[in-house]
């Protein structure tokens, strides 16, 4: 259906800034946002849109990674020395871009695969900023939901002087806002995307819409179970048999994924992935920290070991290791494989004092690997 010339250059100005607001639109246009609001509605009803979010139709690349979860601006705390509880300790603070979905697709682009984000940030100066840093690592952020009644989340995390966590305060409850509905409205980004990778901070009615959507688009869905109360999540999709392809749970979050506590040793690990296997889930990789991880499919198990790192920050090194994981199947090789540069990505983010690595690129995974098996 053709397009007028007012569509045709609201249009334009939709994929120059995604993020621009109605009002933004509209003085932009020389019109107002009730116009503005009429003709976005005439471009979702010809297809030119996909929802009401300005979701463009989703562009066509090799490995492309749709990536649904939590996006969040990060608030790091470091002791200088080592930490007392209950007082007062001498520190720095620092901000960040954050949250697992966001990190997973930053990380994703410096690797070079075509990255979505779906996820939901406020109308407020740290979403602006927040979309801002996404964007320009080269994230596509134009499925992000901008919710007018809810903040942009934060995690304040308390780190030691060694970077080893303390603790932890998550304040992400805009993420409730990406509903079935919102889902739903955005279904266009999942068309011929390689993976999709759902974050466990969804709700869990729209992590099961969310398996149902990638299902019908073709897509395969990696779960990643972010924490042990949130890996529970999945249970109810699975025993309605909506199940994703992959997961990647650490020990605890793989006893919660199975509804009991699984001892950290290999036979017990491969017991539990075999019961994920039973249920239809392809592949289980299981995060064992510095003991390495377990990676099971049908086929067989392999055991990885970690490799060597000099721990600055252990934050954000799960995403990068789904990251490299997905990269590497991307550009086709083994899951076996897959994972060995999911730990490479680790080491060089553990070493790092951000959340994604600046040094994250295919070279430095590579070099870190052949490093690893010269010294081993």
């Amino acid at each position: 259906m053709p397009l007028t010339d007012t569509e045709s250059a609201l249009l334009a100005l939709i994929r120059e800034t995604p993020l621009a607001t109605p009002e933004e639109l509209a003085r932009r246009l020389g019109s107002t946002r009730a116009s503005v609001n009429v003709h976005v509605s005439n471009l979702v009803r010809k297809g030119a849109l996909l929802g009401r979010g300005y979701v463009l139709p989703a562009e066509s690349g090799p490995g492309r990674v749709v990536v649904v979860g939590g996006a969040n601006v990060d608030v790091k705390a470091r002791t200088i020395q080592t930490a007392v509880p209950g007082t007062s300790n001498p520190g720095v603070t620092a901000q960040a871009p954050g949250g697992v979905a966001r990190n997973v697709a930053e990380n994703l682009a410096r690797l070079g695969v075509p990255a979505s984000l779906v996820s939901v940030v406020g109308r407020d100066a740290l979403g602006d900023w927040l979309l801002r840093e996404t964007e320009a690592a080269g994230v596509d952020v134009r499925p992000v939901l901008r919710a007018p009644d809810v903040a942009t989340g934060t995690y304040t995390a308390v780190l030691d002087a060694s970077g080893e966590l303390l603790v932890a305060v998550a304040a992400m409850a805009a993420v409730e806002a990406l509903t079935p509905a919102a889902l739903q409205e955005r279904r266009g980004v999942l068309r011929g995307a390689a993976w999709v990778v759902a974050d466990g901070n969804l709700p869990e009615a729209s992590l099961a819409h969310l398996l149902s959507l990638a299902a019908e688009a073709g897509a395969a869905v990696v779960f990643e179970p972010v924490s042990v109360p949130k890996a529970a999540r999945l249970r109810s999709a699975l025993a309605s048999g909506l199940v994703p392809q992959a997961v990647t749970p650490n020990v605890p979050e793989l006893g919660a994924l199975l509804g009991r506590a699984v001892p950290d040793e290999p036979g017990a690990l491969r017991a539990a992935a075999d019961e994920l296997h039973a249920q239809g889930v392809r592949l289980v990789w299981v995060r064992r920290g510095a003991a390495g991880s377990l990676l099971s499919t049908p086929e067989g198990v392999t055991e990885l070991a970690a490799l060597p790192a000099e721990v600055r920050d252990v934050t954000g090194a799960g995403d990068a290791m789904l990251a490299a994981f997905l990269a590497a199947l991307a550009a086709g090789l083994s899951p076996a494989d897959a994972a060995r540069r999911g730990h490479a990505a680790a080491a060089l983010t553990v070493e790092s004092d951000h959340a994604v690595s600046p040094t994250l690129t295919p070279a430095a995974i590579q070099a870190r690997l052949a490093g690893a098996a010269t010294t081993g």
